[in-house]
């Protein structure tokens, strides 16, 4: 027991003192994000709002996600990463309270398209931050710590909002929100303003490659959508088919969905740390776990049993510890060959486009086919991004055998 505890302790030896603080700032701020995994049943219960108009308001959370990402990653490359994060991280403090006032479809689509644009900012900014922070060997463990950070945030997160719910109401969450993320920028301002932080990572390119013309790029562009598409709906459809066909209470929902980020940050590192020991390269592990979110579909329409939810939510959860840490680490990697910001904007566009589309398309589906047919066009369009992601694999030998040609 005791060589166990030290080998998972082992894994997290080498980090910076920088990426340790910027995963701190990064709990906070998921802890608060309780809003996110409820906004389908809120609206719903509480604003008597119709499944296919949520899915109207989930796309204006989507685009307002798009554009913020977008406008993150040129003001990094403007201003810097550290002012970014800061000013996204105050302002939505702000406006995640404000948003409980409003009441009405149409307010609330303009109202979550602000939201998401200011907040989103913060998303390729923090990735910038995370690289510059990291040694080189240290990159996948270092977005691996990050991505405990946000889960373990996301576990007790859903956990106290169901709480929260059954004692003050919905609105309740919207203030912990705000005050989650003002905490998050206090704390930013206090221990990695540029005076106190150490570079550990500075890259320069005197002649950088844009994003939007990196063709292997583009490929794994689509594949990440593909799997944003998937794996968002765990936290739209997913919880009202857990109530409606399973008839969960929202602190059950919010229990199971608490055990997908218990579970991460339990198991993720270490699992990480074997996989870079692997032969298996960035890619394929995300196919891999591409794979196994596809699966995670197909279990839940097997049985009506109710421990089927827990399987199914087991798959999704270790699909995602994959696919997420080699998707995140392949990004930050290939950014070194342009400018940062837009490769990590592309990369956070990517899943911010797949808010647009997969949310609403799920409610539409629901709506019209009901829940077991949207699982199944879930996992049919999953291995879809499976063989799109053996496609980039095949794409990237080609451009390595062009080089060491050219070499």
């Amino acid at each position: 027991m005791r060589k166990l505890y030290n080998n998972y302790i082992s894994t997290f030896r080498g980090l910076s003192v920088e990426v340790w603080w910027l995963s701190l700032i990064t709990f906070i701020n998921r802890s608060g994000t309780m809003v996110i995994p409820f906004l389908s049943l809120y609206l719903n219960k509480s604003l008597n709002i119709s499944l296919p108009d949520i899915g109207w308001i989930m796309s204006f959370f989507g685009l307002g996600s798009v554009i913020g990402a977008w406008l993150g990653g040129k003001l990094t490359d403007k201003i810097g990463y550290y002012k970014v994060m800061l000013g996204s991280l105050f302002l939505t403090g702000i406006l995640f309270i404000l948003l409980q006032f409003i009441t009405t479809f149409e307010g609330f689509c303009a109202g979550i398209f602000i939201v998401m644009l200011v907040a989103d900012a913060f998303r390729p900014a923090m990735f910038v931050a995370l690289s510059a922070y990291s040694k080189p060997e240290n990159k996948t463990r270092s977005v691996t710590l990050i991505r405990l950070a946000i889960n373990l945030g996301f576990s007790a997160g859903p956990a106290i909002g169901g709480l929260i719910i059954t004692g003050l109401g919905y609105q309740g969450l919207f203030w912990v929100d705000g005050v989650t993320c003002s905490l998050a920028a206090i704390l930013l301002l206090q221990v990695l303003h540029p005076k106190k932080s150490k570079i550990q990572d500075e890259v320069k390119v005197d002649n950088p490659v844009s994003a939007y013309s990196d063709k292997a790029f583009w490929v794994f562009f689509i594949a990440m959508f593909i799997f944003g598409f998937v794996f968002l709906q765990y936290f739209s459809t997913m919880p009202l088919y857990y109530k409606d066909v399973h008839f969960l209470s929202e602190l059950e929902i919010g229990l199971l969905m608490g055990f997908n980020g218990f579970f991460i940050f339990l198991f993720e590192m270490p699992l990480i740390k074997w996989l870079e020991d692997s032969k298996y390269s960035k890619v394929k592990l995300i196919a891999i776990g591409l794979f196994l979110v596809a699966l995670s579909f197909v279990v839940v329409t097997l049985t009506s049993w109710l421990g089927i939810l827990i399987v199914g939510m087991f798959l999704m959860t270790v699909g995602e510890m994959i696919a997420f840490p080699f998707s995140n680490a392949f990004a930050v990697e290939r950014a070194k060959k342009g400018n940062q910001g837009e490769y990590m904007a592309l990369y956070a566009i990517a899943f911010s486009i797949a808010h647009i589309f997969s949310h609403n398309t799920g409610m539409q589906m629901i709506s019209k086919f009901g829940y077991k047919f949207t699982w199944n066009v879930m996992t049919i369009l999953a291995m879809v991004g499976v063989l799109i992601l053996f496609l980039l694999m095949t794409f990237l030998k080609k451009e390595k055998d062009l080089k060491g040609k050219i070499d």
